[in-house]
């Protein structure tokens, strides 16, 4: 199987890396500037296309999309909240998904049955609505709302699409007092991709397999 991961230099994303190579699998990593990852910058509009034609012809199996921001953890509502904080987090989180999405759907469709795995969160769901980090939140509940429309526009096209929620994860963006290391998350997801089929397309869960609300 070979299986692209965006955001593979550090955390879940560089979890996951290591979980399917131990596997034996074939990974592509893509990072901003990482040495060894290829580069990917999900930002850039035009990057996304660029990867995909440097990487000419291959069969892409499954596509991981794991880049990701989370930049307002400490904002106020009644002066924080940037525009630039805005169109920074959605440029990554929900149209870079989008785009590389879009670039892989040849590379994809090359390989029977492909997979793409989009990694949102709880935070994402509207039953779980805090009142706090309203940017990361939005973000994320839009890239659950795009996997869920994916999963419908490509099931005739042969590929499964699923939306998960990593977990709380120890990693720069969960902080050290989140629940699981990200090996533990990585081998949860590394089980969902798995399972995920056009039977399960649309879905969204946990990285343990339970079925999250929306």
């Amino acid at each position: 199987m070979t299986l692209l991961i965006t955001g593979a230099n550090r955390g879940v994303g560089a979890a996951l890396a290591a979980t399917f190579t131990a596997r034996g699998e074939k990974v592509l990593g893509t990072a901003r500037a990482t040495p060894g990852l290829l580069p990917l910058d999900v930002t850039d509009p035009a990057a996304p296309a660029a990867l995909a034609a440097q990487l000419g012809d291959i069969a892409l199996d499954a596509l991981i999309c794991n880049a990701g921001v989370y930049l307002d953890k400490a904002e106020d509502l009644d002066s924080g909240y940037a525009p630039e904080q805005w169109a920074q987090t959605f440029a990554v989180n929900v149209t870079g998904v989008f785009l590389t999405v879009q670039a892989m759907l040849p590379l994809l469709e090359r390989a029977p049955a492909a997979k793409i795995m989009i990694i949102s969160s709880q935070m994402g769901s509207n039953a779980l609505a805090k009142g706090n980090a309203l940017i990361y939140r939005a973000s994320k509940a839009a890239a659950l709302n795009l996997g869920s429309n994916l999963a419908m526009a490509l099931k005739p096209r042969g590929i499964a699409v699923g939306t998960y929620h990593p977990g709380w994860v120890r990693t720069g963006m969960g902080g050290e007092a989140a629940d699981l290391t990200p090996e533990q998350s990585a081998e949860g997801l590394a089980a969902r991709l798995d399972a995920l089929s056009l039977d399960s397309t649309g879905s969204f869960q946990t990285w343990d397999g339970r079925t999250h609300p929306f």
